[in-house]
């Protein structure tokens, strides 16, 4: 009988410090969390340090060194050398030879060629520069996807290791309970399973972590080994604003449109350019020779003038202008199509961005206090007799579940935000009110 006092008091004891744990709350807005991982951080350094960053601003300075070039006109030629000799000794004893021969040879293109030539080159310039900072956000948006995992994955092993706590305080009470002769042998084995499901769980989510760590590390140009600190939630934009507003942005401000608009531009100017290829190029030239007439030298000097023949127009020259016309229909097209996805890609983050803000609030207020409740009735059903104790270790994984989903509604609303501000091309402005997770 005293030893099932006993189990019966350790029990008790058991099941009330599982059960007095404080229900989370939410944090007040700005509070700091210190020694974790910022995102700012995380984007400062995936624009210094990524390879594929570096690799785009080196491509767009190339081609912008090549946009000074483009309008002049080609090198002149230079010759020299001796004419009229005499075969087959190669003597310049003839009246007609001349030694040494200068000759300077000028190629200028029809008028407006050039500049044509300069527009295109600074299209080009302009585009590469555009795909650079497209690049630059894309890595950026990549860069915010593996910290909102790794936040997601250290936020659940938080909650796990604690139900984890948890269920191995409802062990003890099974077995407690099991001892002093109330309790039943299925609860006990129930108990052990829901232990070793959560160490299965846990050592599941610490192997994601490890991935999501390693994805960064890779972003960042880091050995995949490099700690990462938990990360923190940044203050996320509880309202983004409209979808007009968010066009007009995207049309002003999104690199993959800009270049989308120049390439139109460039193919506007390369057809012009190629109408104008059916003109002849003139060619200038000067010459200068002397001989030796015996009494002395004589000095000649003569004047060249020649052009281009577009004698293949109808092979060659027309049908640049035939690819130049379908270039810039293409890029027309490629244009609508940029507008088309950007547009759509907004809407779809908006519809995301307001399912999970309304999730959030919604575990926040009643999911998850609602469970906590139900946890807690089921504790005073439980010691009366009311329910059993089955009953409330389900109670208690349903709070488990529902927390991690609300971590992870967390951090697919971090990661709608961060793509949202890669489709517009700029930062979300700071908001009244700000996401902030429980704490």
């Amino acid at each position: 009988m005293g030893s099932r006092i006993l189990h019966l008091a350790a029990a008790s004891i058991a099941l009330a410090a599982a059960f007095n744990r404080p229900i989370p709350v939410r944090a007040q807005e700005g509070a700091d969390s210190a020694g974790g991982l910022r995102l700012e951080e995380v984007y400062a350094l995936a624009a210094e340090r990524n390879p594929r960053i570096a690799a785009a601003t080196a491509g767009a300075d190339a081609s912008a060194a090549l946009v000074s070039s483009a309008g002049l006109p080609p090198d002149p030629v230079f010759q020299i050398g001796a004419m009229n000799l005499r075969l087959p000794e190669l003597d310049a004893d003839m009246e007609s030879s001349m030694a040494p021969s200068i000759q300077l040879m000028q190629m200028v293109p029809f008028p407006g060629k050039l500049g044509l030539s300069e527009r295109i080159a600074e299209r080009t310039s302009v585009m590469a520069r555009a795909d650079a900072e497209e690049t630059a956000w894309m890595i950026r948006a990549d860069v915010a996807m593996a910290f909102y995992d790794v936040y997601a994955a250290d936020r659940q092993l938080e909650v796990m290791r604690r139900t984890l706590r948890l269920l191995e305080d409802f062990e003890k009470v099974a077995r407690a309970m099991y001892g002093a002769g109330t309790g039943r042998q299925s609860d006990v084995l129930r108990a052990n399973v829901e232990v070793a499901r959560m160490e299965a769980e846990i050592e599941r989510m610490e192997a994601m972590r490890e991935v999501g760590a390693a994805r960064l590390n890779a972003l960042l140009a880091r050995p995949t080994e490099t700690p990462v600190p938990s990360p923190v939630l940044p203050a996320l934009p509880a309202q983004v604003p409209e979808r007009d507003t968010l066009r007009t942005w995207a049309e002003e401000t999104r690199p993959m449109l800009l270049r989308a608009r120049t390439g139109v531009e460039r193919a506007r100017a390369s057809r012009d350019l190629a109408r104008k290829e059916l003109w002849p190029d003139l060619a200038l030239g000067v010459q200068y020779g002397q001989r030796d007439a015996g009494m002395g030298l004589e000095r000649m000097g003569s004047l060249m003038v020649g052009f281009s023949l577009p004698v293949f127009a109808g092979s060659r020259q027309l049908r640049m202008r035939d690819e130049a016309a379908a270039m810039q229909r293409m890029s027309v097209a490629e244009l609508a199509e940029r507008r088309a996805d950007v547009d759509a890609r907004i809407g779809e983050l908006l519809a995301e961005l307001d399912r999970a803000r309304t999730l959030i609030d919604l575990y926040e207020g009643t999911v998850i206090p609602q469970a906590e409740a139900n946890v807690e009735s089921s504790y005073s059903s439980y010691r009366v007799g009311s329910v059993d104790f089955m009953t409330l270790v389900d109670a208690r994984m349903t709070v488990n579940r529902y927390e991690q989903e609300y971590y992870e509604l967390l951090a697919d609303y971090g990661m709608g935000v961060a793509e949202l501000e890669t489709v517009v091309g700029r930062e979300m402005p700071a908001a009244a009110r700000r996401m902030v997770e429980v704490q």
